[in-house]
């Protein structure tokens, strides 16, 4: 017995109770796939006077505007045809996951032969068929043409395509309620670019830049010349866990600090630690120590480093990082963990890292690192304003992911 095929979504809008209707896409869009300019028209790109998109621009929801344009004459020489603005756009092919994206024109424009227009009917509402499409992208990306890598959508795939639909009225809840959600995201999105790019400034100009004795910037009443110190002079260096097998790990009453702790986190996060036996004969952490990672497959990624604040006992250091525990009290935690990833400091630690395929870096070259230190004061203002610059930058990054998770959520439980 053949399963019956669904013929509505989990989740709808009250007073809505009729089953979608499946339909070819070609029997309620019109399909306008671009084109290229004939090879016998020279310079076709100028005078630029046609907004004309290729499908490596299919990286938005929107589209408001193209970054290329088209000479009228190179136009009149191709196979393109003009989209009319609130069209669906569709990528028919592309490097990477290119293909099968989709997104929404407010402009009438022209494209490629990589782009195809979609253009709904009277029966389909246009923001309705952009979320299908994005929900189907998988599906879409299965019936290309060729193989995974070269293949390629056409008109004949797009037009047999089947999509569900509701009543142009639930069609517009739904557009409307998704695009909302989008626009949202796209907020929280520039937001934490926006001071991901401030913080990227301010660890330039908060911090003394190749060994001066003061940064560019800095708070009011502080004049003072910063003081310089080799980290070497001022702690000690201890390794991380060793004489280990795989065979210890996953299970006992001990914890070590992971390798992406340390990468991913200025200050460690107390939870990104994993379970080990407890060993005596290992250097357990304590509060105030900082770490670094010793290898990876980038220069980029070397000497990145994570000052530890829990007092929590048993917890130790993993494999692949050295400790550094200052041996004098002079640095604020938060100022050191902020100071080790500035501009100057990362730019020293990549000339230190060594390999080709992979590489390492020398703990005792890194305890030869200057480090600039101010007083105290300064140290408390500068290290609880990058502290609190990161905290804004966690939550919006926390609130994109919650938002990806509530539309992947609706898409799969409010379409067929």
């Amino acid at each position: 017995m053949e399963k019956e095929e669904k013929k509505a979504p989990k989740l709808r809008f009250n007073g809505y109770t009729n089953d979608w209707e499946r339909k070819k896409l070609g029997d309620v869009a019109k399909i306008t796939p671009g084109g290229t300019p004939s090879k016998n028209i020279s310079n076709y790109w100028y005078p630029k006077e046609i907004p004309w998109l290729s499908s490596g621009e299919i990286n938005k929801e929107i589209i408001f505007s193209t970054d290329g344009m088209i000479s009228k004459k190179g136009f009149n020489n191709s196979s393109a045809k003009w989209i009319k603005q609130d069209s669906v756009l569709i990528a028919l092919a592309g490097q990477g996951k290119t293909r099968g994206k989709v997104a929404i024109n407010r402009i009438p424009l022209t494209t490629n032969q990589s782009i195809a227009g979609i253009e709904p009917s009277n029966e389909v509402y246009y923001k309705f068929l952009y979320h299908q499409l994005t929900k189907d992208y998988l599906k879409l990306r299965l019936i290309s043409s060729g193989d995974g890598s070269r293949g390629g959508l056409n008109k004949k795939l797009l037009n047999d395509y089947a999509v569900n639909l509701s009543s142009i009225d639930e069609q517009h809840k739904l557009g409307i309620l998704l695009s909302h959600i989008d626009n949202t995201l796209q907020l929280h999105e520039r937001k934490y670019e926006e001071l991901a790019l401030i913080k990227k400034a301010l660890l330039q100009k908060l911090f003394p830049k190749n060994d001066e004795v003061a940064p560019e910037v800095r708070y009011k009443n502080f004049n003072d010349a910063w003081e310089q110190r080799k980290l070497g002079e001022v702690g000690k260096t201890f390794t991380g866990l060793s004489g280990k097998t795989k065979e210890d790990f996953g299970h006992g009453d001990a914890h070590f600090v992971t390798y992406m702790n340390v990468y991913s986190n200025p200050i460690s996060d107390p939870n990104m630690v994993e379970n080990v036996e407890i060993d005596t004969k290992q250097q357990e952490v304590k509060k105030g120590d900082v770490f670094f990672t010793t290898s990876s497959e980038t220069p980029e990624e070397v000497g990145m480093s994570s000052v530890w604040l829990s007092d929590a006992p048993h917890i130790y250091l993993n494999s692949f990082c050295f400790g550094f525990r200052p041996t004098v009290n002079i640095f604020h935690p938060y100022y050191l963990a902020y100071l080790l990833r500035s501009n100057n400091i990362r730019n020293k630690m990549m000339i230190l890292a060594q390999g080709i395929s992979r590489y390492n870096i020398s703990k005792n070259k890194v305890m030869k690192l200057n480090v600039t230190i101010p007083n105290i004061r300064e140290q408390q203002k500068i290290g609880e304003f990058f502290k609190q610059l990161d905290f804004l930058i966690t939550l919006h990054h926390r609130k994109l992911e919650k938002l990806k998770q509530l539309k992947k959520f609706l898409l799969q439980n409010m379409f067929i």
